[in-house]
């Protein structure tokens, strides 16, 4: 359909994914309101580090996704709405559970009750490979059984069944996209591939981590963003939950040794109690099966994971004033 003109809403349009979404829908033409959570001081979230032109073009407003009068005037007068406003730190998860049912459930909620009132012709909805829990079998595909490992997943899991259930019981046009282990420039030191790469980049003589052994699905920010793209243009996707991932599992070791490569430092391993996530609630291995958003969508990643790990370093190399690489980041 093309998006020149478009008139669209990016909620979490300061977070990591957020924000490159927003200059890519600015870049094709869309006429884009973008939602921040609220901060009383002047900050923009990620955003402060899009191009300025393309910032020019953007409707900024700030607010609250668990406000529903807020949600509701945010919805107006959009044609797709791209819902990506969430908590996503699982470390956190433990701490505030109830903030995650807040932001994740109501908020998600709000979103969708907007639509429907509104009469929006097309939303989509964020989701998280972390809904599939540690796989029972690899690559993990949207059959695949949902298990709530952390309160994080299980808001997710909620929010995911809310826009199933608005589609089945309202017809809402929704497509719900699950995005694996995205990562690239702008991620903050939360996730772990910029607390590897800040580590080392930082000169830090050894590097501390959580558990080496899982495994992830390390897709690149900007395959992420077409993903999100191809799934709203796609009629075939309404109603439906489509992954996007690389399909390649690599441990936490591997990846540890990558950004050694791309850092061109040879550190020792330290792997601290702190960062390790319960027993129970972590998930060993998430590969995705991305079969279905190829076949639906014509959608690829065409980024790979050393290149990503390439650009993410250049990112924090320039940045590294915004990363605390000798603390522990929940």
């Amino acid at each position: 359909m093309g998006w020149q003109g478009r008139r669209v809403l990016v909620t979490g349009a300061g977070g990591f994914i957020g924000s490159h979404l927003v200059e890519a829908l600015v870049r094709a033409g869309a006429k884009v309101r973008a939602m921040l959570h609220y901060d009383s001081r002047p900050h923009r979230g990620n955003l402060e580090h899009a191009d300025p032109a393309l910032l020019g073009e953007v409707e900024i407003i700030s607010g609250d996704v668990i406000d529903p009068h807020f949600v509701y005037r945010a919805c107006q007068e959009r044609e797709v709405v791209f819902h990506l406003a969430a908590l996503i730190a699982i470390p956190y998860s433990y701490v505030a559970p109830s903030a995650y049912v807040q932001a994740n459930v109501v908020g998600t909620l709000n979103v969708l009750e907007a639509c429907r009132l509104l009469g929006v012709p097309r939303l989509v909805h964020t989701s998280t490979s972390e809904c599939y829990g540690t796989a029972r079998y690899t690559p993990i595909d949207e059959e695949h059984p949902l298990q709530g490992q952390s309160p994080y997943s299980a808001s997710k899991i909620a929010a995911d069944k809310l826009a199933e259930s608005y589609f089945l019981s309202f017809n809402l046009p929704v497509a719900t996209l699950r995005p694996f282990n995205t990562f690239g420039p702008r991620q903050s030191a939360r996730a772990v591939i910029p607390t590897i790469l800040a580590q080392l980049l930082a000169g830090t003589l050894e590097l501390r981590i959580g558990d080496v052994t899982p495994i992830r699905d390390m897709n690149y920010v900007g395959n992420t963003v077409e993903s999100f793209l191809a799934i709203a243009d796609c009629d075939a996707a309404l109603g439906q939950v489509v992954n996007a991932g690389s399909g390649r599992g690599v441990t936490i070791g591997a990846i540890a040794q990558l950004a050694m490569k791309v850092s061109g430092r040879q550190v020792p391993i330290v792997t601290e109690a702190q960062r390790q996530r319960p027993p129970k609630s972590e998930v060993w291995t998430l590969i995705a099966a991305n079969d279905k958003a190829q076949k639906l969508m014509g959608w690829t990643p065409r980024v790979d994971l050393e290149t990503g790990l390439e650009r993410a370093a250049e990112f924090i190399q320039a940045h590294l004033h915004l990363y605390r690489p000798e603390e522990y980041t929940v």
